[in-house]
């Protein structure tokens, strides 16, 4: 479009000489017809209307000139080309969001994940909430997609696509279970709710997107067992602890916002307890948060440190918590409680 600016000059040019190009004969002024001796002349004299018609020739070169001007510069408006008419971002440029809150392990989360039933672009859909307390029950569910597909595509996560964990709302009746999805993405797994009250089951899986990208994530949803509630007040905060004959004792304090090693050592009878690889670690902590039961699920290092287990735990704020430590011995798993304040 510049080559045409050069080409629009000088047809302006000479328009404007053109019409500045007034013989003098137009110009003439009859000398034999006086003035009146007490009027003043009302034809003007030569030189007066040449510069009249100089001036407004020189304003109408300006104006065309202007005109012309417009009309070469705004190409898009005249229907010619634009500029930006073709221009796109760069692909992968945009924000980004990776979940922090949930589904992370040893992280720094902000906040604990299981606080939602919906996280990340997929939510938890429970086909049953309801469940008579003391009775064996089953609980189907299925994780839906932001179109409401449920998802089929799930990692392989220590030795498990899923990991449910269900509790009631005093931080009573943990349960660590492991579901089975059928082929509609459906899982299914048994479930008794001993008391009854509100339970909370959380989810706790990774995605696999069809390009193989992978989103940890952990959804939580309310589960009911009717009948009168009497909740349980937590334990004293204790760092040791017994269970089905073992002897379990940790050392560490859990501080709000800090990343800090919280190591726990399992005796038997007869001393240290021959530990045994769980879902492919010797032990999985859960820390559950009073309150809003804010979740929390952390693994230890991959190998024994001085024959202990040693954690790296970050909690996200003050309170009070409840760890879960699982662990097996002979084939059996256990699992030790513990109360933990942090200021």
């Amino acid at each position: 479009m510049t080559d045409q600016h050069p080409a629009a000059a000088p047809v302006v040019s000479d328009q404007v000489s053109a019409a500045l190009a007034v013989p003098d004969e137009a110009l003439a002024v009859p000398d034999e017809v006086p003035a009146a001796p007490d009027e003043v002349s009302a034809a003007p004299d030569r030189s007066t209307l040449r510069l009249a018609l100089v001036v407004g020739g020189l304003v109408l070169a300006v104006l065309l000139g202007f005109g012309l001007g417009r009309l070469n510069s705004d190409g898009a408006a005249t229907g010619g080309p634009s500029a930006a008419a073709g221009h796109t971002d760069p692909p992968g440029i945009g924000p980004h969001s990776h979940g922090t809150a949930t589904g992370t392990d040893q992280g720094t989360p902000t906040e604990p994940g299981g606080l939602a039933v919906s996280s990340a672009g997929f939510t938890l859909a429970p086909l049953g909430t309801e469940f008579t307390a003391g009775s064996p029950g089953q609980l189907r569910f299925q994780v839906r997609d932001v179109q409401r597909r449920p998802v089929t595509r799930f990692a392989i996560v220590h030795d498990k696509p899923m990991h449910l964990i269900v509790v009631r709302r005093d931080l009573t009746g943990f349960q660590h279970l492991h579901p089975t999805m059928a082929t509609d993405g459906t899982w299914s797994v048994p479930l008794t709710l001993a008391q009854p009250g509100v339970w909370r089951a959380y989810a706790d899986f990774t995605v696999v997107a069809d390009n193989g990208a992978q989103t940890a994530v952990t959804l939580g949803t309310d589960l009911v067992a009717p009948g009168g509630y009497q909740p349980r007040p937590l334990p004293e905060p204790a760092t040791s602890t017994t269970v089905d004959g073992f002897t379990v004792g940790y050392q560490g304090t859990p501080q709000a916002g800090a990343t800090v090693p919280v190591t726990f050592r399992v005796d038997g009878p007869g001393g240290a307890a021959p530990l045994e690889r769980y879902l492919g670690a010797y032990g999985h902590l859960v820390a559950l948060r009073e309150g809003d039961l804010g979740y929390l699920h952390v693994h230890p290092e991959p190998e024994l440190v001085d024959g202990q287990v040693k954690f790296w735990l970050t909690t996200p704020g003050p309170g009070r918590y409840r760890l879960y430590l699982d662990f097996q011995v002979g084939a059996a798993v256990h699992t030790a409680e513990f109360t933990v304040i942090v200021p």
